[in-house]
């Protein structure tokens, strides 16, 4: 995504949040490098569903190897015509690819300023960009910060409705190994969103 920078000041919580999206943004758009491993295995939870998902995938990432992982990520999400899984929103929620989800992204990014990167030529709406945008509303990537309002609006209209199907089907998928972790980590943080948004609705 394209954005504009601004420096604001986010509560701890609201940075920590937009850390994790966007971490998951990188990890999912391509294979993590060395150094993208270190830092994974560099992690540490605490007691709750997430942070017992993180001490899981810092574990895996200490013992994995970049071209391992690489090798996973394209039987994934690449293979011989299509990978093990298509990890877009459409896909997901209609079996087809850029369909009305699709459609309804593209204008909710235009109301928010968000335009596709030059280099991206995949839809928009597939999960790693979708964690990307989250966290940019969060911080104010695009312009603002998004209200807490808005954020539950975008949450429940383009992740909400399929991430934590898509997040299991990762942890289940032949091919994962890194990736079953990090579908892990996904799940419990959509959970965590999923019902913070739902009591902040209440």
């Amino acid at each position: 995504m394209n954005a504009a920078v601004e420096i604001v000041d986010i509560a701890e919580e609201d940075r920590l949040r937009a850390d994790l999206y966007n971490y998951l943004g990188v990890i999912l758009a391509g294979p993590p490098d060395q150094l993208l491993l270190d830092q994974t295995a560099g992690l540490s939870g605490d007691d709750t569903a997430l942070g017992q998902a993180i001490n899981g995938l810092a574990r895996v990432a200490k013992i994995s190897k970049p071209k391992a992982v690489r090798s996973e990520f394209n039987a994934l999400f690449i293979g011989l015509g299509r990978g093990e899984l298509l990890p877009f929103a459409s896909y997901y929620l209609t079996g087809f690819l850029n369909e009305k989800p699709l459609a309804n992204l593209r204008r909710t990014m235009a109301d928010f300023g968000m335009t596709r990167a030059e280099n991206v030529f995949e839809p928009e709406d597939n999960i790693a960009s979708l964690m990307e945008m989250m966290a940019g509303m969060i911080v104010g990537r695009f312009g603002r910060v998004a209200t807490l309002a808005e954020q539950q609006t975008f949450f429940n209209a383009h992740i909400g409705t399929w991430a934590s199907h898509y997040f299991s089907d990762l942890q289940g998928a032949k091919s994962s190994i890194l990736y079953a972790s990090v579908g892990a980590v996904g799940q419990a943080f959509m959970d965590i969103e999923k019902e913070a948004f739902r009591m902040t609705a209440g």
